[in-house]
């Protein structure tokens, strides 16, 4: 498949991402064409694997963390994704930021993974 230009972008959450898979997957077998390509097999398979909590909660943590200062989209995408649990996991998350974050700013976050799961 050949893509001219890209229209729109947006980032998504692995549940989000495994949502849209799965609306794919049944629109595709109501149609009838119940062979599915390789890359969308092993897309399906990724996102089955490792979609922890559903799409309406990964959304929510995402909005709530974007509310905080040095918050980057692409690094609340991550931390929607993994769910750190303690805070050398959310270390390594910002391992490639510029600014250092306190203990507090760590906990905090980990409060908001800790309420969504």
């Amino acid at each position: 498949m050949i893509v001219k230009n890209v229209i729109n972008e947006d980032l998504l959450t692995i549940p989000e991402a495994k949502e849209l898979l799965d609306r794919i997957k049944s629109e595709r077998a109501e149609e009838g064409s119940e062979e599915l390509g390789y890359e969308l097999k092993k897309a399906i398979r990724h996102v089955d694997a490792f979609s922890k909590i559903d799409a309406e909660k990964s959304r929510a943590l995402v909005t709530n963390l974007l509310k905080r200062d040095n918050m980057k989209p692409e690094i609340a995408i991550r931390i929607a994704d993994i769910l750190p649990e303690t805070r050398d996991e959310l270390r390594s998350i910002y391992a490639k930021e510029r600014f250092i974050l306190t203990t507090e700013d760590l906990d905090q976050m980990l409060d908001l993974v800790a309420d969504v799961t």
